[in-house]
């Protein structure tokens, strides 16, 4: 995946705002970055965790259902 300007008026917002600078220290003292840095690491692993806990039951309750699956002969069955 690029990274960057894709057409002409994406080109044309980066030129204009290329030399535009931010300085603003009330906003930097607010959050420390390394216990926001810490706070999404923290929510990335649970989520990674969330998500295959959710496959993990997912693939039990296939199992048990295909387990508990009674099949039936149909009469219009041909064989």
């Amino acid at each position: 995946m690029a990274v960057g300007p894709r057409d002409y008026i994406d080109q044309l917002l980066v030129k204009k705002y290329a030399d535009e600078k931010v300085d603003n220290p009330e906003i930097a003292s607010l959050v420390d970055a390394d216990k926001m840095l810490n706070a999404m690491g923290d929510y990335s692993d649970m989520r990674r965790n969330m998500m295959v806990l959710n496959n993990k039951l997912t693939n039990i309750c296939a199992q048990l259902n295909e387990k508990a699956a009674q099949y039936r002969v149909s009469r219009f069955a041909t064989a």
